[in-house]
């Protein structure tokens, strides 16, 4: 048995990118940082903060609540799993994109104008 799970809980880097597909079949993408706080060891050592950015992929039901609510700086929980696809550039170039699949999600940061729903909905499907 195995286990592909990733559990995120980051800021919004963009706005997302909201794709409408064919079938009403909506796609949305945003990115996501992750940050580790710095610290000093026992030894006097300072490491510093590192921040991680991570691509996200939200299909049907997800990515419409993400295109209706999810801005820029929000602060989000998501669980999913990861996929790397790999493709060609158009040197020839072998080159690999790591993904997280999205399967479910809730805001955890609020706006100022108006009431922004928890939401905490299993993915749709995932578009394939």
């Amino acid at each position: 048995m195995s286990v592909n799970k990733v559990i995120l809980v980051g800021n919004v880097g963009k706005e997302p990118d909201v794709r409408h597909l064919d079938r009403n079949v909506v796609v949305a993408n945003l990115v996501l940082a992750t940050t580790e706080r710095s610290y000093t060891l026992q030894n006097g050592t300072q490491v510093p903060e590192r921040t991680e950015w991570h691509n996200v992929v939200f299909w049907g039901g997800l990515a419409d609540l993400v295109e209706r609510y999810v801005h820029k700086g929000d602060r989000i929980y998501v669980e999913g799993k990861i996929r790397t696809n790999t493709y060609e550039d158009q040197n020839g170039i072998r080159r690999y994109r790591t993904e997280i699949l999205a399967e479910t999600m809730e805001m955890l940061s609020s706006r100022a104008t108006g009431a922004t729903p928890a939401v905490d909905v299993p993915a749709q499907g995932t578009g394939f």
